[in-house]
């Protein structure tokens, strides 16, 4: 399976923010929609990803004003994407690489999607609960 089709089978808006909202802005809407982490755009495209843990280290670092403060002042890391066609491996490697739980999906500057490491496990989990039915299966019938 690729990334795209992962995508596909989650059915989800991605949610985002512009650089311009405040860190405190992104916290209350990953929490009304139940979420880890943000797509940030800036003139319709996507610069990046503001996470639960770019808010903590950002409380941490500047305390409850930090809250105030606009996405665009976050310290960047560079650009987390990946292609729509690559595979789960290489995203998962992307992710241990990066030490990121999410990746934007990206088709040059149009974004397609965000993938998070729970997806990519959830993903897994049901293809070995597939493969583990196929297995009772044969034995079930040799037997």
């Amino acid at each position: 399976m690729n990334v795209r089709e992962l995508l596909q089978s989650k059915k989800e808006a991605v949610i985002t923010i512009d650089t311009e909202d405040t860190i405190g802005a992104a916290a209350h809407k990953m929490s009304a929609n139940k979420i880890a982490a943000l797509v940030v755009m800036k003139d319709d495209a996507p610069v990046g990803i503001i996470s639960e843990k770019d808010i903590v280290r950002s409380l941490a670092d500047d305390g409850p004003q930090a809250g105030r403060r606009v996405i665009s002042s976050l310290p960047s890391t560079g650009l987390e994407g990946i292609a729509p066609d690559a595979t789960l491996k290489q995203a998962m490697s992307l992710m241990t690489y990066s030490r990121r739980r999410h990746l934007m999906v990206t088709d040059g500057n149009q974004l397609v999607g965000i993938l998070s490491l729970g997806d990519i496990v959830k993903n897994l989990l049901g293809e070995l609960e597939l493969e583990k039915a196929v297995l009772q299966d044969i034995y079930m019938a040799a037997h």
